[in-house]
């Protein structure tokens, strides 16, 4: 059975990257390619480990904690993937707990604000209070990362 092989542009659009980026991981240690000539192409485990990369990312884990994650897989040494399992769930409890304070810390800046709001709303005759659309969030529909 032959393996699938892609060359840089097309792991990039099928992840949903651009090609910089690849070699920006490759750069950093994370990827390493095989070379048909002086061609870069990619087999299945070079798309696993970029998928793991853009979700490390995603999540918000640094480079270094994404590239010690990926140095804790050896599957002959640890079948169970024990190391990189506990390595993951030591990195997640901590990124959630960050995550909660963060979320507590926005809540107590909009109850202020919006009473700092309601304040100099009250002080303003009505016909010097202009409305004030909220600002969209950006869409994640355009650029959105496949991988």
């Amino acid at each position: 059975m032959e393996q699938k092989l892609w060359s840089i542009s097309e792991l990039a659009d099928e992840c949903g990257i651009t090609t910089r980026a690849i070699r920006f991981y490759e750069d950093k240690g994370l990827l390493q390619p095989q070379r048909a000539g002086s061609n870069r192409v990619y087999n299945y485990k070079d798309k696993a480990r970029l998928t793991l990369i853009l979700r490390g990312k995603r999540l918000g884990f640094s480079l270094e904690d994404i590239g010690e994650f990926l140095s804790l897989y050896h599957a002959e040494c640890d079948p169970a993937h024990t190391s990189q399992l506990r390595y993951l769930l030591d990195k997640v409890q901590a990124k959630v707990q960050a995550l909660r304070q963060q979320q507590e810390d926005l809540a107590l800046t909009l109850q202020e604000l919006t009473r700092i709001e309601t304040e100099c709303l009250s002080h303003l005759p009505d016909s010097e209070i202009t409305p004030h659309p909220l600002t969209p969030s950006p869409s994640r529909g355009e650029g959105e990362q496949k991988c």
